[in-house]
């Protein structure tokens, strides 16, 4: 199977969010695709291990954020490599809730859409989500939107590991042993330098990067250890 075909199949990105009464979550997804005209339905795709996927399926409700070309890699990074178990995804980002009470992401948003779900697909290790849409704005008419192709070709971004298209890449051992070897976040190009270390995050100067806990995640957009790659 040739792997590299997947990546001709067009995505654009987006926050979908949701939440309860206590708390709300969202994540960043490629598969969103119109479904109906009359009425207006929308199609999602949800792993069944990010939380939002639970509120979904509690509330019956959901957000579409289509993000802009130039979204800050902080939100790419909080959407897309955070768990909302381990951090508020909306403490420090701006939306506004629907009509319907569910929470919807304007930062950094061309247009949004507010959705009831009405139906519900178990494909493995995703759910598919269809939601008649409740209500929607255009906010950045002139905008463009950010593609999945810029993001990855552009940006040098990939998939989280919750995304249908994500591909976990292997560091080869002898570009590990390499001398000054530094290693680079894909998803907002912060560098690792072993020499420096990450003090403010428990890493001590002097730490290789294969030593550094699997825990570890890049202190300027919170992206995990193994979406680092050697620069």
């Amino acid at each position: 199977m040739n792997i590299e075909a997947f990546f001709n199949i067009t995505y654009g990105l987006y926050i979908i969010s949701s939440g309860d009464e206590k708390r709300n979550n969202g994540f960043i997804a490629n598969t969103v695709f119109q479904v109906t005209a009359e009425p207006a339905q929308i199609a999602i795709a949800c792993n069944k291990d990010n939380l939002t996927a639970q509120f979904i399926q509690n509330s019956k409700l959901f957000s579409i954020s289509i993000l802009k070309k130039e979204t800050k890699p902080e939100i790419l990074g909080l959407f897309g490599y955070q768990s909302g178990k381990d951090v508020d995804k909306f403490e420090k980002i701006e939306f506004i809730k629907g009509e319907s009470g569910v929470p919807i992401v304007t930062e950094d948003t061309i247009a949004w859409f507010e959705c009831e779900l009405v139906q519900s697909f178990d494909v493995g290790t995703h759910l598919i989500f269809i939601g008649l849409i409740l209500n929607n704005d255009l906010i950045i008419p002139d905008a463009k939107p950010l593609t999945y192709s810029y993001y990855r070709n552009v940006k040098k971004g990939k998939a989280p590991k919750n995304a249908p298209t994500y591909i976990k890449k292997e560091i080869k051992k002898e570009e590990i042993t390499m001398e000054k070897t530094k290693y680079e976040c894909v998803v907002c190009s912060h560098i690792y330098d072993p020499e420096v270390g990450d003090p403010d995050g428990g890493i001590e100067p002097g730490t290789a990067f294969e030593d550094i806990p699997d825990n570890w995640v890049c202190p300027v957009c919170g992206a995990g250890k193994e979406d680092f790659q050697v620069i």
